[in-house]
């Protein structure tokens, strides 16, 4: 059992932790102004998307953490289950010594109970979920100190407000709040006291908008497809979003490309959690080089080396164009937006073009080479299965060199590893009959 007076983390700590873990050696300027300011009781921090906006705040509510104690001391409440599970990383990353769980939509929710019956020091989770184990009583927010509330342009907007206010109501110990976004609220919500709220305001700070070219591309017919083969045809191996602004048109998108053999996953609201978690995954590692999604994409989704956003659909508001190009052109990096237009359609004011490229569509299939593919375990961290068990078997079962295994993500239940896409097939005849650990394990390779 841990002795509850005796950790508080230092500075020097954190910051060593972010140096080893991320690989940062400097806080940027929007950074080290967070780490300076964290007395301050209420701070709204606007800063663009990419900028690190979440190892800020990180580095504010560990600064004003107390020693564990027992209680939960802090909430991060932020609006997507994949902003969550993002935001979990980088704290637990972090945060050495404390107990930090996360919740959302979608997770086991027996392992969240569980989980919360360890009273954690922080808890990260979205509004519904973490109204959920309110109402059931499984954690109590009383002695909460600390409340964040990331992308608060989202979580405090309309349909989020009830449950934000029955939350807030439960945490009447606040004392200080933390509010982040890349945009504004037009009207702040009266359960969240914003009276005297100190403003951070590095939206022009490194803004993407210097890093990207925005692109019109002109499509010769009224119906897109064609034109968005040709795009990604000149994209290559690129990692590129697809963005468009219904389900149906993304399944569409999705059967389309599939059928032109384009190595592109699916992502949005009508899957469940798993089928979600490995379409992220397949695209972060590799074996997809193209996402396209509804703007359920367009926050939460901080995967590197993204180098091209694609308005397959014109975005219905300024913020959601802000949030969606913010997938590229990540703290340093260069990205480029395209734009798809038909003839006559009509471009808001908000969308400046840097220049113009006419698609004349194509039926042609992609001649894109699979790199990657995916082995999907069906067990996981819950079954005390590791990256290092992942990685060990691959190579003393599957003959994989070290160098060949791609990444490997372990989730409570399931595991994935990326694998040459060449040798996939005889990768899964040779292991689908070994064991791990001395458990049986089903693997197949994943698909969407």
């Amino acid at each position: 059992m841990r002795n509850h007076f005796q950790f508080v983390m230092k500075e020097s700590e954190i910051l060593k932790n972010i140096a080893h873990k991320f690989n940062i050696g400097t806080l940027n300027r929007m950074q080290r102004t967070m780490a300076e300011e964290f007395r301050r009781r209420d701070i709204m921090l606007l800063s663009p998307t990419g900028s690190g906006k979440t190892i800020a705040f990180a580095i504010y509510m560990l600064k004003n953490l107390n020693a564990a104690c027992g209680q939960v001391q802090a909430v991060v409440i932020a609006p997507s289950r994949e902003l969550t599970v993002q935001i979990h990383k980088v704290i637990q990353a972090i945060a050495s010594g404390y107990k930090i769980t996360c919740c959302y939509g979608g997770h086991n929710f027996e392992d969240e109970k569980n989980s919360l019956n360890a009273t954690p020091d922080i808890v990260i989770s979205t509004p519904g979920r973490l109204l959920d184990h309110l109402t059931r009583g499984n954690i109590d927010l009383h002695h909460v100190r600390i409340l964040v509330l990331d992308e608060f342009d989202k979580s405090l907007e309309l349909g989020f407000q009830e449950e934000m206010r029955k939350i807030v109501r439960r945490m009447p110990n606040v004392s200080r709040r933390l509010l982040t976004s890349a945009t504004r609220l037009n009207n702040n919500p009266g359960f969240i006291d914003l009276t005297d709220t100190y403003t951070l305001d590095f939206s022009h700070n490194n803004a993407p908008e210097k890093r990207i070219r925005i692109i019109e591309a002109k499509s010769v017919l009224k119906d897109k497809l064609e034109a968005l083969n040709s795009l990604l045809a000149t994209l290559g191996k690129e990692k590129s979003i697809i963005f468009a602004n219904h389900r149906e048109s993304v399944e569409r998108i999705f059967s389309y490309l599939s059928d032109k053999k384009f190595p592109i996953g699916i992502y949005h609201g009508g899957m469940n959690q798993i089928e979600r978690e490995k379409a992220v995954a397949m695209f972060d590692n590799g074996t997809a080089t193209t996402l396209v999604t509804t703007d359920l994409g367009s926050r939460g989704l901080d995967i590197p080396g993204i180098k091209h956003i694609i308005h397959y659909h014109i975005p219905v508001s300024a913020e959601t164009y802000t949030h969606r190009n913010g997938r590229t052109a990540r703290v340093s990096a260069s990205g480029n937006i395209y734009v798809i237009t038909a003839p006559s359609e009509k471009v808001p004011d908000f969308i400046k073009f840097d220049e113009a490229i006419n698609l004349t569509g194509s039926n042609k299939e992609a001649d894109i080479e699979k790199e990657y593919a995916t082995l999907f375990f069906s067990s996981g961290k819950k079954e005390k299965i590791s990256k290092a068990d992942i990685l060990g078997f691959l190579i003393a079962k599957g003959k994989l060199s070290p160098e060949e295994i791609g990444k490997i993500n372990v989730a409570d239940h399931y595991s994935l590893a990326a694998i040459p896409a060449n040798k996939a097939a005889t990768v899964l005849e040779t292991v689908k009959h070994e064991k791990i650990k001395n458990k049986r394990v089903k693997i197949t390779v994943a698909e969407q």
